[in-house]
């Protein structure tokens, strides 16, 4: 009924991972028209300068570009001081960058795994390690973690992918609440569980319920990423009926889970088979 207060992010600086493309492009533009200075992170150097250039063509803005790999720890942390020294302390970190292999579990190399845990949860780890302790010092901060629906429900398939993503979102949450216990009210925490995103890591995947789970658009997801960061929200759950399935999720027999499982079974076609990183 009451509209909260919006935070003003003007001047602050805000790290995305994962710029190169999809939803952490939307959200480095979106804010920059906030009138923020942008840290942008991917892999793909080509798709991250195109977003840099993406931005700058729409005004006067301070945008900075890296190229990091956010599955070496050596090179998060080299990268992470080059940013120190160069645009200062990041004030908002948004942990959006994700790999998805795309194979069934014994179908999925073990490198291929390893590669999931580092980049869509081991990263989580290094980033906040390297810019937090200037949040906590300052008492001024947001960490932001874009987890998914993968990391509260587990789901047939992609078992690397959602346990991951659980890990991801369980060290949000734990960090989170280690904060407040810190008393660092200041320094803010929001976790972001999307449905599929159609962002081109989940081409191919398909519902068979679009009016309830329908695959989501980055440009509507983005919008609502932001407004909860500039809300403060600590979770975001998208789209609304999954707040249905995670309470049947603590009620219902296993035997009904796996009635879900079948039904889940049938977003993969098509899907499976194909490796994706970043978003």
């Amino acid at each position: 009924i009451i509209p909260k207060k919006k935070k003003n992010v003007a001047g602050e600086i805000v790290l995305i991972t994962g710029t190169g493309s999809g939803l952490g492009r939307l959200l480095a533009i979106t804010f920059a028209s906030l009138g923020a200075i942008l840290v942008l992170w991917d892999i793909n150097e080509e798709g991250n300068m195109e977003t840099c250039r993406m931005i700058k063509e729409k005004g006067d803005v301070k945008v900075f570009a890296y190229t990091c790999n956010r599955g070496n720890r050596q090179d998060v942390y080299r990268v992470a001081d080059q940013v120190k020294r160069e645009v200062g302390d990041v004030n908002i970190l948004v942990n959006n960058a994700g790999f998805l292999t795309g194979k069934l579990f014994l179908n999925t190399p073990d490198h291929m795994v390893e590669r999931s845990f580092l980049v869509n949860a081991l990263s989580h780890f290094w980033t906040c390690k390297a810019f937090l302790p200037a949040m906590l010092k300052a008492n001024h901060g947001h960490l932001v973690c874009i987890s998914s629906i993968a990391g509260v429900v587990g789901i047939n398939g992609l078992s690397d992918y959602f346990a991951s993503k659980f890990v991801a979102f369980g060290f949000a949450e734990s960090l989170y609440l280690e904060l407040r216990l810190l008393q660092k009210s200041n320094v803010k925490a929001s976790i972001v569980c999307p449905y599929f995103v159609n962002t081109g890591m989940f081409d191919g995947c398909t519902t068979k319920d679009p009016l309830l789970l329908p695959i989501l658009e980055h440009e509507y997801v983005a919008p609502k990423v932001l407004n909860a960061i500039l809300e403060e929200q600590v979770y975001l759950i998208m789209p609304t009926f999954l707040h249905v399935v995670l309470f049947l999720k603590q009620i219902i027999s296993p035997d009904v889970m796996i009635t879900l499982a079948k039904h889940w079974n049938g977003h993969f076609c098509g899907f499976l088979d194909r490796s994706r990183e970043s978003r």
